[in-house]
């Protein structure tokens, strides 16, 4: 039965990566290669490169992200190197499907900007599915996770300081417009990255005050499954003695908290503070 649930866990992983990795390919593919743009990508960086190598863009990128995925394995842990090997392998797979099933596709916007801005709110979708499943779609991505890692540097902000050097290579093959447009996409492209990401993993701490204290802590405890502290607090106006109690949840927890509190203690004293990053410490 372990072994069972284990493969069904595999199953779901496979299912998701592959789901993110096709929208990343559909971006790149529909939006990134008919604007002529290199936003922050390695798939970015073979399109200019395309221009000088008599190779298909699916090829390009594979070589691209065969050297850059060696680096990562080493350096970003095992579990992040077999995810990414094999999104780094599904990519230039789709891209090759949807140059066969969609030759000399042209804009479908009719606007090299327009084009731009659908890559970003596309791709980020993907990249965050990725990141938060602890893989990359190669190339960039992992030189932004290694950044993540070792500089302790958001995301998005990695992506956008590695994607500068890629967008800087539109300069070699298109004009000035598409370099522009090249930099800013890489910028804005970090901003919506790192907004994905953060909604995503964004906690709650909960500060309540409340008569209904036992029920409340049960609640959190047996409900939320979550953990608690208490602290002692004193009013300032009456010097009344209350307890306070401190929770941290995430957005589905925090909305069943928050109905569970205005339906037994409407009255209640709330605090709500936005958490983007928890660590412990263990002790020894």
């Amino acid at each position: 039965m372990k072994k069972q649930v284990n493969y069904i866990e595999i199953a779901k992983e496979t299912v998701i990566l592959t789901a993110a990795v096709a929208v990343i390919a559909a971006a790149v593919y529909f939006f990134l290669v008919p604007s002529h743009a290199s936003v922050s990508s390695i798939s970015g960086l073979g399109i200019v490169l395309s221009n000088f190598i008599p190779l298909p863009l699916s090829a390009i990128t594979m070589i691209l992200n065969v050297v850059l995925l060696v680096i990562g394995f080493f350096t970003c842990g095992r579990e992040f190197g077999v995810k990414t090997v094999y999104t780094s392998i599904m990519l230039p797979v789709f891209l090759g499907i949807f140059e066969m099933v969609f030759p000399n596709l042209g804009s479908l916007t009719d606007s090299q900007e327009l084009d731009v801005l659908c890559y970003i709110l596309v791709v980020s979708v993907g990249l965050s599915i990725l990141f938060n499943r602890n893989a990359s779609s190669g190339g960039l991505d992992i030189v932004a996770k290694i950044m993540n890692k070792y500089l302790h540097m958001d995301l998005g902000r990695a992506m956008s300081l590695s994607g500068m050097c890629v967008a800087l290579s539109a300069a070699f093959v298109y004009d000035k417009k598409t370099v522009v447009l090249s930099i800013l996409g890489t910028y804005f492209n970090g901003i919506v990255l790192d907004h994905f990401i953060f909604d995503h993993n964004i906690k709650r701490r909960v500060c309540i005050i409340t008569e209904k204290e036992e029920e409340l802590r049960n609640f959190i405890l047996n409900d939320l499954h979550s953990g608690a502290t208490i602290y002692e607090s004193i009013g300032a106006y009456n010097m009344q003695k209350r307890n306070e109690i401190i929770t941290i949840v995430d957005k589905n927890e925090y909305q069943k908290l928050m109905n569970y509190m205005n339906h037994e203690d409407p009255k209640a004293f709330i605090t709500v503070y936005h958490v983007s990053d928890i660590r412990y410490q263990p002790k020894g």
